[in-house]
């Protein structure tokens, strides 16, 4: 998840999420690419073989099918190559073909942004430090088929008397059906700290004495996410146009109790486990289930892309007032999901963590344009396939 949410996209937005299209694809050079000379493909590059290492030992986002992004066999050559390139460009482009995608449900593209929080944490509960971040439960399963149908497609959730049953709400865990199991990993000051962790889907607890934690997505209720940002803009809180994590956050304050019944409304609710990562100047792990880059890991629509495929966007950061601020162009590597990340021509980029960090992704609307780098045998055959 960047849950992605997969975590996880900046999926508080009121964002229209396309049916599944049928997408179209464009052969194009790489040199129609632009800004893709002046790219630092190594970093484009060491990423990659993060997601290679774990496409080659297991291949775990290859278990369900994937529309476009093709199978683990499509995938294994390259991967295989990746470790011994000495020229990331010369590697991409020997290896790779580029297709533009097109998707008749959102022709513009969208890209969104998403970061890692950082809040004041105890290990300790007190008056000042009173939220729980939870750990997963164990009586939280996954459904099957069977199951799925009983609970009208619900994939998670308990076994209550021999028969499944949605999860606890949000809401019903804020007031304590969890308390008393030892669950809680670390406290924080607000509900808004510990309900923003969860949209995104990982974070930095930082406690008084200087050390730290780090927390990643483990499980969530099986229970459909709500944005709130749409409640808001449905009531007339705040224009569509307007709409951005900050402004959330800016109507969040004003009334403590509002704001609470608000995040209620959002059934779906994220547990989270602790990590000693082995790369801390990296993120947390994102669907894939390897660290995430900054600037490098893109959350894409998992139904249609596989992890580890290369991806250049062409966008732009977001400016004051929603205006365009500069050109974004990159190499970057689908490493994560989240649940509003739907569409053929639809990303979510991992900005990091910090000011910046969350400014750019509470802000990120941008339309722009979405080239996949496939296995040039995988790419003949979706050009064929058309």
């Amino acid at each position: 998840m960047a849950l992605r949410l997969a975590v996880l996209a900046f999926i508080l937005m009121t964002l229209a999420t396309p049916a599944l299209a049928r997408a179209s694809f464009e052969a194009i050079g790489f040199q129609a690419l632009a800004g893709w000379r002046d790219d630092d493909h190594q970093a484009a590059l060491d990423a990659l073989k993060r997601s290679c290492t774990e496409i080659i030992s297991h291949g775990r986002g290859f278990s369900r099918p994937v529309k476009y992004g093709g199978t683990r066999a499509d995938w294994l050559s390259v991967c295989r190559k990746a470790p011994k390139a000495l020229d990331a460009r010369k590697f991409f482009e020997a290896e790779l073909t580029p297709l533009r995608v097109s998707d008749s449900e959102r022709p513009a593209g969208l890209f969104t942004g998403y970061f890692e929080p950082e809040a004041l944490g105890s290990r300790t509960p007190s008056k000042e430090f009173s939220v729980p971040i939870y750990g997963k439960p164990a009586d939280l399963v996954s459904f099957d088929a069977k199951e799925q149908k009983a609970t009208g497609g619900l994939r998670y959730g308990r076994i209550v008397d021999g028969k499944p049953r949605a999860y606890f709400t949000r809401r019903e865990i804020e007031q304590g059906a969890l308390a008393g199991r030892g669950l809680e990993i670390v406290w924080v000051k607000y509900w808004s700290d510990a309900f923003f962790i969860q949209v995104q889907g990982s974070a930095r607890i930082r406690f008084a004495d200087g050390s730290s934690m780090r927390l990643a997505f483990s499980a969530k209720n099986g229970l459909p996410y709500t944005a709130i940002g749409g409640v808001l803009v449905e009531r007339g809180e705040i224009a569509k146009e307007a709409l951005s994590m900050q402004a959330i956050l800016a109507w969040m304050r004003k009334d403590g109790k509002a704001a609470r019944e608000l995040m209620w409304k959002n059934e779906s609710f994220v547990f989270f486990r602790e990590l000693d990562l082995p790369e801390p100047e990296l993120g947390a792990p994102g669907a894939q289930t390897v660290q995430l880059t900054p600037l490098r890991s893109l959350a894409v629509d998992r139904e249609l892309w596989a992890f580890g495929t290369p991806v250049w966007v062409d966008t732009y950061v977001p400016g004051e007032n929603g205006s365009k601020g500069p050109a974004f162009r990159r190499l970057m590597i689908a490493q994560d999901t989240g649940t509003a990340i739907k569409g053929a021509v639809r990303g979510d980029v991992f900005w990091g963590w910090g000011v910046e960090a969350a400014r750019n992704a509470g802000h990120m609307k941008s339309e722009g344009d979405m080239i996949v780098l496939l296995p040039k045998a995988l790419a003949r055959k979706l050009l064929a396939q058309q």
